[in-house]
């Protein structure tokens, strides 16, 4: 046979194999890898006894729903974890998943917002001195912080 030969159509329940999964997909297959222990409940390929994995059509329809999330909508892997769970599967893959209403506290949000406002803020006229000692006072805060992320480093090591 030669290296160029046609290559049979799979039916849609048909098994594939990792690279023809990931070909499918677009993706790496380290890719398809990863998800599968970040999504145990999701993606759960047939082993064989070889150790090969057989990606089932449902589990090809996991990746495409994790992959519209985490590529085309940006969530993080906890965030397209989440969703799946709260929404299911089909409401990802049909469109109708939603993100929310912004309701939800997020550490990550609120952190931009206050490095958005810090930005954004007015900086009060001051005086040199003035400007002198809340910089120091900044310096000391900072030296302090260094002290202690070294003494965790240190404790780390040993």
């Amino acid at each position: 046979m030669t290296a160029t030969r046609n290559r049979i159509e799979k039916s849609a329940t048909a098994f594939r194999s990792i690279g023809e999964a990931a070909a499918e997909l677009g993706l790496e297959t380290h890719v398809l890898r990863y998800w599968e222990t970040k999504f145990p409940r999701d993606v759960k390929p047939v082993k064989r006894s070889d150790g090969r994995r057989l990606f089932r059509p449902q589990d090809i329809d996991a990746l495409r729903a994790i992959q519209i999330l985490v590529h085309e909508r940006g969530l993080t892997l906890k965030g397209a974890k989440s969703l799946l769970a709260e929404q299911g599967l089909q409401a990802v893959l049909s469109g109708a998943a939603t993100l929310g209403n912004g309701t939800v506290a997020s550490p990550a949000r609120e952190l931009q917002q206050t490095v958005a406002k810090a930005f954004n803020a007015e900086i009060p006229s001051e005086t040199a001195p003035e400007r002198q000692e809340r910089l120091e006072g900044a310096l000391v805060g900072l030296t302090d912080l260094k002290a202690r992320l070294d003494a965790m480093r240190v404790r780390r090591a040993a």
